[in-house]
């Protein structure tokens, strides 16, 4: 298992266009992948999961995933996150 905490950098934090972006990544993988904010830990293949957790610009989420491709997933996740855009 992999994991990563990382900073919410997106202008928007992880709303509606973004969070759809992130779980269409999140599902290019093997792995299991979770996102997981002030201990509630969702699926990040899940939109709804993602959205429950109201993440907004400056937020610290821990990004984990196991499985064949974990470090590529978790990577590629966390640049999404962390791109200020």
């Amino acid at each position: 298992m992999v994991e990563k905490k990382v900073k919410v950098q997106l202008k928007t934090g992880l709303q509606a266009r973004q969070a759809a972006l992130f779980v269409q990544e999140a599902n290019r993988y093997s792995a299991d992948v979770y996102l997981e904010k002030d201990n509630k830990k969702v699926n990040a293949k899940s939109i709804m999961g993602i959205m429950s957790l109201a993440i907004s610009k400056g937020t610290e989420v821990k990004i984990s995933a196991d499985g064949l491709d974990e470090e590529k997933a978790v990577h590629s996740l966390s640049e999404i996150i962390e791109k200020e855009a």
